[in-house]
């Protein structure tokens, strides 16, 4: 199964969060891991956060950072093309989205994923309008 999982939702190998559990048993299930070019900058710049606020020390930044970049030699790094661009301006005319969130979400129907993994409320609902499948993993989902 081609799964595609966003920033929010891979970050939570790394954090322990409402969600973490679930991720890894997706993973699990998974043959092939895609995960949009614009992950590894994300879950940086929100571990960079995390560190400035002294949640995390410099020991644990470095190890979580190191396991971030070994996990995605195993992953199949979706690019943003032209054809990613044009599915997110219309992802962005037709929902409720941050443009960011857009991008995760033409990726996988770019790759033409199996399932797509997300935390956020409106990013799921985006992904379900394209038809995509979806599982989400954030804390308790309701309309």
């Amino acid at each position: 199964m081609k799964v595609v999982v966003d920033s929010s939702s891979f970050a939570k190998r790394y954090i322990e969060e409402v969600g973490s559990d679930k991720l890894d048993a997706l993973l699990l299930d998974a043959s092939e891991l895609g995960l949009s070019v614009i992950v590894v900058p994300e879950i940086t710049s929100g571990l960079n956060r995390r560190l400035r606020e002294k949640f995390l020390d410099n020991r644990n930044y470095k190890e979580i950072k190191s396991q971030l970049l070994d996990d995605i030699h195993d992953a199949t790094i979706l690019q943003i093309t032209p054809a990613v661009v044009s599915l997110s301006v219309k992802l962005l005319e037709n929902n409720v989205l941050r443009a960011m969130d857009a991008l995760h979400v033409a990726c996988a129907l770019e790759w033409k994923a199996d399932l797509f993994i997300t935390s956020d409320k409106r990013q799921m609902k985006a992904a379900i309008n394209t038809g995509l499948q979806c599982q989400y993993i954030g804390a308790e989902y309701s309309d």
